[in-house]
């Protein structure tokens, strides 16, 4: 075998105790690796035996290195950090020195400046010296769940490290560049710069055996210690964006209860039942057929302004069930005989919905053929509180006999929430009987489920049905603006909407259309400083609770200063939880300068705001 010629360089490693330093030789001489467990265990004082070199024969290979072309075999010698030790004979015909502090302790760094860089220069004046930074990885694992999960364990006898105890590299560098040495960083967890630091010292200790040693031509090419590649923390791990639960089932429900801005009102029997023409009209194509069958009831519909409070006090709860038949009791304008519980209702409600003949400004009537549908006729009334007399156009559908009050209640909860009360099921026939005649076929088919104790079906029913009413309120009510009865007036253009949706899924909304505000009572609010397409998007969540399609990263700052103003918290992570989407598919595509240039526009308006 032929013999090979190697520079034999003798490494001391220094510093305080507890920094590291027996820590990062074991990496190197053994190339040994320490989970985190290992790390974060008690520390016990040891030094690493320099005669390992002659024991065992995998160290001493693991010495042997190449170095800019030089043959090199490098020797450690560790130390003691008690600084009353006498380290003269580790010093001795050393070629280089590492001084090492902890980089999550701030005093090991004085204490280098101090302590060991004067003993370093007494024992050895003219030996290179390196300042290493040990623990680089606590820099950014102080914060990581596993390492404080550590100390959450075994509190309060230990401590984690904090940020205030960590010392930043422009810190250790000025230490370096006063005391005139080149500064490196290391970690055994993640074996970051453990080998760097190590070919450094050797390019320093050759650096000098060669201007002593001028004649040596192997060293001609050494170079001097390069500089450190920066360490890249591990990136962090993805957060998902928390949504916010959907709520949009429970405000169609609110919409059937509260009764506000009603505009309909279907007679069944003695019983009156109120609700909104536009949900209907998106829910059931046969009505939407039925409130269009005659043009005079639409061209009243578009000018109509609908009642400011429900017809609760007209036709009791619907919901419940609970109705009076005094103030119930509809009768036809020829039917003399019942002139006087018309005239007593008159007198009990705030809102005249069918006034006499004597007060009556607006009325049509239109007989139907329809096996349930008996008569529409359109009827003006005046608001419950009377507000300056605001007129409010009425559509009044009158049923046949074969729709019971029973059956029309639960095919109105049906249309609303496509779900009925399971408490009503003894009339399961009757509900089955009024879905028949009025064309709701998914009401149908959810009853006939029921009675076949198939009701499991109905869970995807129920899921279809609500996303069919979703296009169509986008479709009709979104698209066409059929039944509005609100404009708002925007910066660049004018969008109609229903009062009464809006006050179901935006408190803000609720408030300012039944409060004491200007509102309230308009035709037309004015949003200031806000654009048609951010309020088109804000409408397309409210009507169907969906993100807003065609949204992109670069216009959506506008509908999130929207959300926020209206204090619609879903709205606003269903558009971070798009935007953090797309990103992250342009990073996994392999373009993240466009997710830099868009996340520096992102954060531009919150830092202004801010």
């Amino acid at each position: 075998m032929k013999h090979v010629r190697r520079e034999l360089v003798k490494c001391v490693v220094v510093g305080d105790t507890a920094v590291g330093k027996t820590r990062l030789i074991c990496a190197r001489a053994c190339n040994k690796r320490v989970s985190l467990e290992q790390l974060l265990t008690t520390h016990v004082p040891t030094v690493w035996a320099i005669d390992q070199y002659r024991i065992y024969k995998d160290v001493l290979e693991q010495s042997w290195e190449v170095v800019d072309g030089v043959n090199v075999s490098l020797r450690l010698w560790d130390t003691f950090g008690d600084h009353e030790k006498d380290r003269r004979f580790a010093y001795g015909r050393s070629d280089v020195v590492l001084l090492c502090f902890s980089i999550t302790n701030p005093v090991s760094l004085r204490n280098c400046q101090a302590m060991w860089y004067p003993e370093i220069r007494r024992f050895c004046p003219q030996t290179p010296v390196l300042l290493v930074g040990c623990k680089n990885d606590l820099r950014y694992m102080y914060r990581d769940d596993e390492y404080l999960r550590f100390f959450r364990d075994r509190s309060p006898f230990v401590r984690p490290t904090r940020k205030s105890d960590l010392v930043m590299p422009d810190q250790a560098r000025a230490v370096a560049k006063e005391l005139g040495l080149t500064y490196y960083e290391a970690s055994v967890l993640t074996h970051y710069g453990v080998n760097e630091v190590f070919e450094n010292a050797i390019r320093a200790a050759l650096i000098c055996r060669k201007q002593q040693r001028f004649w040596m031509t192997n060293l001609k090419k050494v170079q001097r210690p390069l500089l450190q590649v920066p360490f890249c923390p591990p990136p962090p791990a993805r957060l998902e964006v928390s949504m916010v639960s959907s709520l949009f089932e429970e405000h169609m429900g609110v919409l059937l209860t509260q009764q506000a801005h009603t505009d309909v009102v279907f007679v069944a029997g003695s019983v009156g039942f109120v609700a909104h023409r536009f949900l209907l009209a998106a829910a059931s194509p046969s009505l939407h057929r039925l409130f269009c069958s005659a043009d005079p009831v639409c061209e009243l519909a578009t000018a109509r302004s609908s009642s400011e409070t429900s017809l609760a006090s007209t036709f009791g709860e619907s919901a419940t069930g609970d109705f009076n038949d005094d103030t119930e009791l509809l009768i036809e304008n020829n039917n003399k005989s019942n002139q006087r519980l018309w005239d007593l209702s008159k007198r009990r409600s705030s809102c005249q919905v069918f006034p006499s003949i004597h007060h009556q400004r607006v009325s049509i009537n239109k007989e139907l053929n329809h096996p349930a549908f008996q008569s529409i006729r359109i009827e003006q009334c005046n608001s419950r509180e009377g507000r300056a007399c605001t007129a409010a156009v009425q559509t009044v559908v009158t049923l046949t006999k074969l729709v019971s009050p029973l059956a029309m209640q639960q095919c109105l909860k049906f249309l609303y929430t496509g779900t009925i009360d399971t408490s009503k099921l003894s009339e399961i026939a009757e509900i089955r009987l009024a879905a028949e005649f009025m064309e709701l076929p998914e009401l149908l088919v959810f009853v006939t489920n029921i009675e076949r104790c198939e009701e499991f079906l109905n869970a995807e029913l129920k899921q279809q049905y609500r996303k069919a009413v979703r296009a169509r309120l986008r479709s009709l009510c979104l698209g066409q603006g059929s039944f509005s009865d609100v404009k708002f007036k925007l910066e660049d253009g004018t969008i109609a909407a229903h009062k009464a949706l809006l006050m179901a899924r935006c408190d803000v909304m609720r408030a300012m259309f039944s409060g004491d505000f200007r509102e309230s009572a308009a035709k037309v609010v004015e949003f200031p400083g806000v654009k048609e397409e951010p309020f088109s998007q804000l409408l397309h969540f409210l009507y169907t609770d969906e993100c807003p399609p065609g949204l992109s990263k670069h216009r959506c700052v506008e509908l999130l200063e929207l959300a926020n103003r209206l204090c619609l918290p879903r709205l606003t992570s269903l558009v971070e939880t798009k935007l953090v989407r797309e990103m992250q598919k342009a990073v996994d595509a392999g373009s993240p300068e466009d997710i830099t240039d868009t996340c520096l526009k992102l954060l531009e308006p919150c830092k202004v705001r801010k």
